[in-house]
């Protein structure tokens, strides 16, 4: 089986055999808002052309692409969900000369009742059962956070933190790019005392000011400010989701997943980081319960 995470801005592909191995695996920038016209059959024959005809014949794919700006649009399915509920409700997707499905997306509400969504990441986390033992909380950085609990083999609940595009907003767009620089390497002592400074009292917007004072005042470098700027929003992030003490499997991007564990331990949690591989294990989850037909 090819799968396929296909995201807004990345597209990754897995050659998977039929015990769940990857065998083979790419990626490309080419995310569904780089497919112009609306020609993702086009697109991916260019990613996957290659594996079709050396013989594979079935695609599932995950990610935004069901989404209501991708190819075809699937449905959410309300948590709790497991493998068996996404592999039940994967729809089809014309494409001659191959048979492909979609998973659905996932939705359900926060402690206040609001909705949360996720697309591609319901994929990746039940691709952890197995790492997590059937249950544990799993965190994936980025633009768009998602720390997902599980329990008894199913996603129960999951939120969502705009923490990724919070940092490249503010950075960029707000006064605090006066006292920034583009230097891209993190400083540590830096981005730890973003995260200890998250646990004052005044919140978040106040805490924000600060990362201009302190730079004003010379007790912040700026070419440390961005450091101190990630590690503040990290921590916030951390402390309103985790549950003190909580063991947190870390998946996504290796130079992020130690950011993050940096900041759980700090904040009084514990950090696994996992391989970048779940949503290849989630893919190959719910293809094999599929019948193709």
């Amino acid at each position: 089986m090819i799968g396929v995470d296909w995201g807004t801005s990345n597209f990754r592909a897995f050659r998977v055999s039929a015990e769940g191995a990857v065998l083979a695996r790419r990626s490309s920038p080419q995310g569904l808002l780089r497919v112009r016209e609306g020609k993702f059959e086009e697109a991916l024959r260019a990613e996957v052309g290659d594996w079709l005809a050396e013989g594979e014949k079935h695609i599932l794919l995950c990610g935004m692409i069901g989404s209501r700006e991708g190819w075809v649009e699937a449905e959410y399915l309300p948590s709790p969900v497991g493998i068996a509920e996404l592999a039940k409700a994967v729809i089809q997707v014309p494409f001659p000369g191959a048979k492909v499905r979609l998973v659905p997306g996932v939705k359900g509400p926060d402690a206040a009742g609001v909705p949360e969504l996720m697309r591609g990441e319901e994929t990746a986390a039940v691709g952890m059962l197995d790492a997590c033992a059937g249950a544990g909380l799993v965190c994936f950085p980025g633009t768009h956070s998602k720390w997902i609990q599980l329990s008894d083999r199913k996603i129960v609940s999951f939120t969502t933190c705009m923490t990724g595009e919070l940092y490249s907003a503010v950075r960029k767009c707000t006064i605090l790019e006066r006292t920034m620089n583009s230097s891209a390497a993190v400083d540590k002592t830096a981005f730890h005392d973003g995260v200890v400074r998250s646990a004052d009292l005044g919140g978040l917007l106040h805490h924000l000011f600060g990362v201009r004072t302190l730079a004003l005042m010379g007790e912040l470098r700026e070419e440390s400010s961005a450091s101190y700027l990630s590690g503040l929003l990290i921590g916030h992030e951390v402390r309103a989701t985790m549950p003190r003490g909580s063991r947190v499997h870390l998946v996504g991007a290796a130079h992020l997943c130690r950011l993050y564990a940096q900041a759980i331990e700090a904040c009084g949690g514990g950090a696994t980081v996992e391989g970048e591989d779940a949503a290849a294990l989630g893919l190959a989850a719910i293809g094999r319960r599929l019948s193709w037909t």
